[in-house]
């Protein structure tokens, strides 16, 4: 199991990264103006992002939880009612 939480956590670090280099990008072309937005605005900013970012890596880390251990098996069949 502890495969998994290193998977989970390079994954919200290459998403983090990857939203990063994007920003980083922006910022250099000039289309990214911090400037503009103010402390508290890169602030929000980049909360929102990281916060998003963990918020979908322990959402799809649940899913794959709740796979390995078997517990969607019952939802699969019709609602949680098993055919005689």
């Amino acid at each position: 199991m502890a495969w998994f939480w290193r998977f989970a956590a390079a994954s919200a670090a290459a998403i983090l990264a990857a939203a990063g280099a994007v920003a980083g990008v922006l910022w250099r072309l000039g289309d990214f103006r911090p400037e503009e937005l103010g402390l508290h605005g890169i602030l929000a900013l980049g909360l929102g992002v990281a916060m998003s970012a963990v918020v979908g890596v322990g959402l799809m880390a649940l899913v794959f939880f709740s796979a390995r251990r078997g517990r969607d098996d019952i939802a699969g069949d019709g609602g949680g009612e098993r055919a005689p």
